[in-house]
């Protein structure tokens, strides 16, 4: 046993250095070299299909492990209640990341003796792991490449075509030591170059129009309490009303981070009126709760001149455990309706993606908190949009690393579309980002305050926008089909 456990203990160790790619770290360099480390590894060793699933497994169980510690941060908010979880969803997401893993292994030894096949087998399972079970790309490859040129290639390629590139360049270092020395080297370099040489700092163009982003600082276990939320609440109110700032004309849009009030919209009529009010006429962007029957939804609305809800926007990519249980509707037919949001259990689902009137700053698409991470669900868009506009409440994500990641994926969103995004986040970092993924204004974690920036203009449609994950994924699944029909035929030739 104790043999056993020293033997997974070095893929461990190389998914720990992986993750330093992620943010805060940032050390994509270091990223490619542990991806490098673990397919020397497994091509020295050999291991059978059996052994390299749990090389697999050990090596994503120490990658994500390191990449999601940040996990443990909303059961941290009431430690008396739910502190003694916290352990247990860092291993439970660290094994559960790592099972996507241990498949692309056992995979790519079924394919063939070479660990290069998890050029295909790896980019596969996480592609996997942005869709099935509702998906959670969270510290995919990709993410950690932002602040290097590569990170500008998710405008053509998307998240998952960087993801293949980068285990190319991880299979080519892995594969220095075989006799196409000369060969391999040449491609080290030039993928290597676009991984260590950082992203150019260029001006995008920028409109005219000015928008308030509001950052009250409300830490999650304070958000509630009634001896605290008027500080809040007069907080944003006073942010909103502050005047233009120096140099800058009077803001055409002011967003409020996701559940900026405590309210429920069905009875704040008072409230919007206040918060329009202080907007002396803009336009208000906020997220708020609402009910409609014994349903509730996670929505963002727009504000007119008098308080008057112009537009309504519910969530509909939600967290499952966090904002609804899942199968809960499908419970409540058999007398279980505590888990059901068809009775007011969590939150019910939106329609889906759709498009918002700005007015003079044109269309915008609405993103509450989670909807960030997927890139799929921003291209599901029925239009193409102005800008991409993000409101969330990162206090869930603790104080260090889970909010750094989250800006990280905004940012993924406005490379792939060409789209800026404007970001208010309760508890930071709110942001406008240019739609090369540069972020152009900030307000820093845990600060309390507002920022006024100029909204830049879209980039013409990337090529990511026109297609999507499909014409990938085809391409990949036909690879792996027809690897599987060749292996298939040569076992059965050994056997006749």
């Amino acid at each position: 046993m104790i043999k056993r456990l020293k033997w997974l203990a070095l893929p461990v160790v190389a998914g720990m250095i992986t993750s330093l790619g992620q943010a805060p770290i940032n050390l994509p360099v270091l990223m490619v070299l542990g991806l490098a480390a673990i397919i020397w590894v497994t091509d020295k060793r050999q291991p059978s299909a059996r052994q390299a699933a749990a090389i697999g497994w050990a090596y994503g169980f120490g990658y994500f492990l390191i990449s999601l510690h940040w996990i443990v941060s909303p059961f941290l908010v009431d430690v008396a209640k739910h502190g003694w979880m916290a352990p247990f969803a860092l291993i439970l997401m660290g094994a559960g990341g790592g099972l996507f893993w241990m498949l692309a292994f056992w995979g790519a030894r079924r394919l063939g003796p070479q660990a290069s096949w998890l050029i295909l087998t790896l980019p596969l399972a996480e592609l996997l792991r942005a869709y099935i079970f509702t998906g959670f790309p969270w510290a995919t490859f990709s993410q950690g490449v932002l602040d290097v040129l590569w990170g500008q290639s998710l405008a053509v390629f998307g998240p998952h075509g960087v993801n293949v590139m980068l285990v190319v360049l991880a299979a080519a270092i892995a594969q220095l030591t075989s006799r196409n020395r000369i060969t391999g080297t040449l491609l080290v370099v030039g993928m290597a170059m676009p991984l260590i040489v950082a992203v150019p700092q260029r001006a995008p163009k920028l409109t005219d129009h000015v928008v308030r982003l509001v950052q009250p600082n409300a830490p999650q276990h304070e958000k509630w309490d009634p001896l605290m939320i008027p500080i809040f609440y007069d907080r944003q109110l006073a942010f909103t009303s502050a005047p233009a700032t120096e140099g800058m004309t009077a803001p055409d849009l002011i967003l409020w981070p996701e559940t900026a009030i405590p309210w429920s919209l069905n009875h704040s009529e008072a409230i919007l009126e206040e918060i329009s009010a202080a907007a002396g006429g803009t336009p208000v962007a906020l997220g708020v709760q609402r009910r409609e029957e014994r349903r509730f939804y996670n929505a963002l609305v727009t504000l007119g001149p008098k308080g008057q809800v112009t537009q309504t926007y519910d969530k509909h990519h939600l967290v499952p455990f966090g904002e609804y249980m899942p199968l809960g509707d499908f419970a409540a037919r058999f007398g279980f309706y505590g888990l059901a949001p068809q009775h007011g259990a969590g939150f019910s689902r939106g329609d889906g993606a759709q498009l918002l009137d700005m007015g003079a700053l044109g269309r915008a698409l609405p993103l509450i908190c989670y909807e960030a991470v997927f890139a799929h669900d921003v291209n599901a868009a029925p239009d193409r949009p102005n800008f991409i506009l993000h409101a969330t409440n990162d206090a869930w994500f603790g104080t260090y690393a889970g909010p750094q990641q989250h800006l990280a994926q905004a940012r993924m969103r406005a490379i792939e579309q060409g789209l800026p995004v404007a970001r208010a986040a309760n508890t930071g970092i709110s942001a406008m980002i240019g739609p090369r993924g540069q972020v152009l204004k900030s307000l820093g974690l845990n600060e309390a305050g507002y920022i006024d920036a100029f909204l830049p203009e879209p980039r013409q449609p990337t090529l990511y926008s026109r297609t999507g994950d499909l014409p990938l994924a085809l391409i990949m699944v036909l690879i792996l089909l027809a690897r599987v029909l060749r292996v298939a035929a040569t076992q059965r030739t050994l056997f006749e």
